[in-house]
């Protein structure tokens, strides 16, 4: 056989292998792989041999990736970015923003909220001296667990360090007070957003404080309904009836979506009386607005004794102090 056509068999031989091996190579990242794939975290502080701090940001890249290679973070995700976290922190725990990004996106179940708290706590042992972890971990109890006592305790640490907002003693009290109205929510979510730098965490928080927009709305509406049974003796039949007829109580009706969003991006969202709880409800989030959104500590509330139409009553006269 000829030297070259020995040489071109050889070459194709080389193309046609490299082909099969480069389609056999994994496509997926190990920040793909899922949480299984993560280690314990005393493990990975063995096997990183002295470079603690080169594999506390190999796996931080790592964090970050699963963050950003999807539009909206599932429990799933959370769930991974909160495993990763917790080695980046034993790793190294002298790191900062980590702690408070994860507790940002672990908000899916009490368990995972717990988990960011604990994140939190390893934070302030390693940061005493840092007001916003304290702020984080405050806003974890009262937000997701309705645990008043325990938001005003972190606060109260809080508010002693420096840098720390002044309006923080006001709301210890008002947490001290067992108040646990939209308007403490909205103070949180503010000062959250004016903490943090990382764009995707404001999004989220963005979107929380759109929804305590339509909460205020949605009270507004439900109080000129209570106006409407006074004057004309009987319910309204629909939203609209609070701005015609001979009993109308409002000159407008206040948009049923967030006012920052553009006309351009209006979704013709409605308000509505939902048929099963007969509350004023806006299309744009199909539900009413909880201080404890997420909707997994109702029942211990409840079993409490914390009576959900007393904490509404109270948040009216919160929206009442805005409206007017």
């Amino acid at each position: 056989m000829p030297f070259k056509l020995v040489r071109v068999c050889l070459l194709m031989i080389f193309a046609l292998g490299t082909g099969w091996a480069h389609a056999r190579l994994p496509t997926a990242t190990r920040a793909d792989r899922g949480a299984e794939f993560v280690p314990d975290p005393q493990v990975a502080d063995v096997a990183s041999l002295g470079f603690d701090a080169l594999f506390a940001d190999y796996y931080w890249l790592q964090a970050v990736q699963v963050v950003g290679a999807t539009d909206h973070v599932q429990e799933k995700t959370a769930s991974h970015l909160g495993r990763l976290i917790d080695v980046v922190t034993t790793l190294n725990p002298h790191v900062g923003h980590p702690y408070r990004f994860a507790a940002v996106w672990l908000t899916y179940s009490p368990d995972q909220v717990r988990f960011a708290n604990r994140l939190l706590r390893r934070a302030i042992e390693f940061h005493p001296d840092d007001w916003r972890n304290y702020f984080y971990l405050g806003f974890n109890e009262f937000y997701y667990l309705g645990h008043f006592e325990e938001a005003a305790a972190a606060l109260s640490l809080a508010m002693e360090l420096p840098g720390a907002p002044t309006y923080l003693p006001r709301l210890v009290a008002r947490l001290k007070s067992q108040q646990g109205d939209i308007g403490v929510a909205e103070i949180f979510l503010r000062q959250l957003i004016e903490t943090t730098s990382d764009d995707s965490e404001v999004v989220q928080l963005e979107a929380a404080l759109d929804e305590i927009e339509i909460e205020y709305k949605a009270r507004h509406i439900e109080r000129a309904r209570d106006a409407y049974r006074d004057l004309a003796g009987r319910d309204i039949e629909s939203v609209d009836d609070l701005i015609r007829g001979r009993f109308r109580v409002l000159e407008r009706l206040p948009s049923p979506e967030p006012d920052a969003i553009p006309d351009s991006l209006s979704r013709g969202s409605i308000w509505q009386i939902e048929p099963d709880t007969d509350r004023v409800v806006s299309s744009y989030l199909g539900k009413r607005y909880e201080v404890h959104f997420s909707g997994f500590d109702r029942e211990r509330f409840e079993s409490r004794g914390l009576e959900i139409e007393r904490t509404d009553r109270q948040l009216g006269r919160g929206a009442d102090r805005r409206d007017g």
